[in-house]
């Protein structure tokens, strides 16, 4: 009888520890109705769970408004319910909702939702310009800064009224079943920004946004966070009015070993796009097996409808401009408005560029003004360019393989087109197996 009371009191202890590890948000004074500022009631539950290696719970059913809450190493933040983010600037500690610093083994999960409230943060819509004008201050959805060991799964968030997931010097990443569902007209609402980051895998998200879907960056930092490195986007759905995949405008540091294969983009300004404008050397880019379309929109929208954006241009007359180099782009099908454009410098020339089994379709379908190249940002050639639309439009380049690749027109738009292939200023251009008119 002894032991049996001993074993029965080990279990229960046993089974105290195991509930002990997830920590409930209500537990911790949280009220979850959407009124009450839960965020030092979450803090908290965050802070303890850390402190066991626990799982947070958000719990289903809820809607808890939340300012800046910062997650800890070891933990599983579990979103169930509704996360609603406070739209005055005084709840916040800094300029994101969800942040880490330097965590280890951090899980953010759970199939609830995360919502934005952007037009919150916004003066009003500009009719003229089809988008809504910010105010001086937005917060980032998410901001983890050098993370490692980090999974985000299953959750969704959306009405951002500044970037999504913006990942910062962070390494060994997971980015597995997200859902980015940001209004189409507000602008700097990017989905998933790795930044300075290594070893990340993007996966089978649905991205909604008004800017980049997925962009792949080197900000200017005060810190030293490295190069960019060993990233792979796969099986992902996008719909945007900027660029679908994209590497770039930030370019300070080294970029490199960057794969996006196997993705659908639905609606785009660029559907596939590297902007090399700093310093730094972007490198061994592959995009395969991609579906995509590329349009119009309204000025001041970035993008020119430009089907493939790959471009080395100085930010300004003092950039010591990087090298773009070794990209292939591979099985990629499209309908665009405009171009396939690879346009270097002359101070930095793209190298090394294969465009294998790429077929284009150039049409017109918008009611916006074509034959247009889009450079910005820059200061040191004109930001909106008149030009000819071409099929492939190469200049500054060297080393360009096109083979097995196709453009056709839509018969009634054919007069705003140019040429199938033009090239300027590039040298050991290789032609083969190509269809066009």
């Amino acid at each position: 009888m002894k032991t049996k009371l001993v074993w029965l009191f080990i279990l229960l202890i046993f089974r105290g520890s195991l509930l002990a590890k997830t920590l409930n948000a209500l537990d911790f004074g949280a009220k979850g109705d959407g009124i009450t500022l839960d965020t030092a009631s979450i803090q908290k539950t965050i802070d303890m769970a850390a402190g066991q290696g626990g799982q947070v719970l958000i719990p289903r059913k809820h809607t808890f408004l939340v300012s800046t809450l910062e997650l800890k190493s070891g933990i599983d933040f579990c979103i169930q319910g509704t996360l609603l983010i406070s739209t005055n600037q005084s709840d916040y500690t800094g300029d994101g909702v969800i942040t880490a610093m330097n965590a280890r083994d951090l899980k953010i999960t759970g199939h609830g939702k995360i919502l934005g409230q952007s037009l919150a943060f916004m003066t009003g819509y500009d009719a003229t310009n089809e988008w809504w004008l910010f105010k001086p201050w937005r917060p980032k959805l998410f901001v983890l800064t050098g993370c490692a060991n980090l999974t985000v799964r299953d959750i969704t968030f959306g009405d951002a009224p500044f970037w999504g997931l913006h990942m910062l010097g962070c390494e060994n990443v997971l980015v597995d079943n997200v859902t980015v569902d940001n209004r189409l007209d507000v602008p700097n609402c990017d989905g998933i920004d790795p930044d300075h980051c290594r070893h990340v895998e993007i996966r089978h998200c649905q991205i909604t946004c008004g800017d980049d879907a997925i962009v792949v960056k080197a900000t200017r930092q005060t810190n030293d966070f490295g190069a960019c490195a060993d990233i792979r986007v796969h099986d992902c759905v996008i719909r945007t009015q900027d660029a679908g995949l994209k590497i770039g405008t930030e370019t300070t540091s080294d970029i490199r070993n960057v794969l996006f294969e196997r993705c659908k983009i639905l609606s785009s300004s660029r559907g596939l796009c590297i902007q090399l404008r700093d310093e730094g050397t972007v490198s061994n880019i592959v995009f395969r097996n991609i579906e995509f379309t590329s349009r119009y929109h309204s000025d001041p929208w970035w993008g020119r409808g430009e089907a493939i954006s790959f471009t080395a241009i100085p930010r300004a007359p003092e950039t010591k401009l990087g090298t773009l180099a070794d990209i292939t782009v591979e099985n990629v099908t499209g309908r665009a408005e405009n171009s396939i454009r690879v346009n270097g410098s002359p101070q930095s020339h793209i190298q090394n560029v294969c465009f294998k089994n790429v077929s284009l379709e150039l049409a017109r379908w918008t009611k916006y003004p074509g034959q247009v190249y889009d450079n910005r940002p820059t200061k040191v050639l004109e930001p909106i360019k008149p030009h000819e639309t071409d099929g492939f439009n190469l200049r500054y380049v060297q080393n360009a393989v096109l083979e097995h690749c196709s453009v056709k027109w839509k018969r009634a738009d054919a007069k705003q087109f140019a040429n199938a292939v033009k090239t300027e200023h590039t040298s050991q251009l290789t032609i083969s197996d190509f269809a066009g008119d």
